[in-house]
Order: C-alpha cells, then sequence, then structure tokens
C-alpha cells in the first residue's frame, strides 16, 4: 500500500469530528428473553436499523426503551479464576467484603464478586493490591430472573446474539437467558 494512502488516512482519522452516540436498544428474544443491547454509533438511523434486523432475522423483536431494564440491575462484576490465587475462599471472601463488595460466590471453577458499581473501582484496586489476576472485570447489567430455553429457543437465541455481535457498532449485549 503506498505511503500516501496511508498517510491520508491516518490525516482524515486524526481531523474527523465524527461524534459518536452511546445508545442502548431493549428487546425480547425467542421465549421471551430479555436482552440489552449497548452500542456507540455515528449514525443512530443505520444502527437502529440494523439492530432492528438482527431482533427481526432471529425471531426477537426490538422494544421500547424500558421494556426490559427493569429486570436488570447495573453491578461490578469480578470473576477470578480459582487456580490463579494462593489464597483460600475464607481469606478472599473477607477481602472483597472488606473492600467494599456486595457479594462472593464461589462455583467449582471461579470466584464472582459482585459490587454497587460506585464501589467497583475500589473493590478492584485493593483485589489488585493483593495480587490478584481477573478473568472478568467490568460493570455490566446483571439480569434479576432467568429464562431457561429448550433446544430450539436456545438455537434461535444463538443466532441472535451472533447477529448483533456481527455489528460494529454493538458493544455489550446483556440477556436473562440461563444458559
Amino acid at each position: 500500500m503506498p505511503n500516501d494512502t496511508i498517510n491520508n488516512a491516518i490525516k482524515k482519522a486524526s481531523t474527523s469530528n465524527e461524534n459518536y452516540e452511546e445508545i442502548t436498544y431493549e428487546g425480547y428474544g425467542p421465549n421471551g428473553v430479555a436482552i440489552i443491547v449497548e452500542a456507540a454509533t455515528d449514525n443512530k438511523n443505520r444502527t437502529a436499523a440494523d439492530v432492528r434486523h438482527a431482533f427481526d432475522k432471529s425471531g426477537g423483536n426490538l422494544g421500547t426503551t424500558g421494556c426490559v431494564s427493569y429486570m436488570f440491575n447495573k453491578k461490578g462484576v469480578i470473576v477470578i479464576e480459582k487456580e490463579s490465587t494462593n489464597m483460600d475462599e475464607d481469606e478472599l471472601m473477607m477481602l472483597a467484603l472488606d473492600a467494599g463488595a456486595e457479594d462472593f460466590v464461589a462455583s467449582e471453577e471461579v470466584y464472582e464478586i459482585t459490587t454497587d458499581p460506585a464501589d467497583f473501582s475500589n473493590v478492584r484496586e485493593k483485589l489488585e493490591e493483593a495480587g490478584l489476576e481477573f478473568i472478568e472485570a467490568q460493570v455490566q447489567q446483571v439480569p434479576t430472573t432467568t429464562v431457561k430455553l429448550d433446544e430450539k429457543g436456545q438455537e434461535k437465541m444463538e443466532r441472535l446474539i451472533e447477529r448483533l455481535e456481527e455489528l460494529d457498532d454493538v458493544a455489550n449485549i446483556y440477556h436473562n437467558w440461563e444458559e
């Protein structure tokens, strides 16, 4: 590729005054699964059409603002692999709770720590200071209830999530499907 082409592309990107907006779409997937889609776009009309198309093609319906968000709570979620730490469960739980965590759940392979979004940074910093590594650490929408799907519903839901993930503007997808 010629240097002029590269330099022109860099110049255009650096002088671009495009404004990206964060938009949240809500809707229902197969069998009433609640879905929240967070997107960052420079063209709301294009993104809305793309998201609506993905829902329609997969047996879902794009809804209005607030139609499913009441079924989710914004929470900080930190996931730590058990094998990555030398701390025992009680020691890690006390560290997390003392730092301000709301909940601590231990499963077979991981520890999941839940925080209020306002306390997330503090809890994360305290755990990092203790030398812990995270599989996942972010503020996300956590469902208050979940929906189980039959095999056919699972296939439709997987297709919908796949179609949404393929869209360039989509940043996050949250759902209450019990996988």
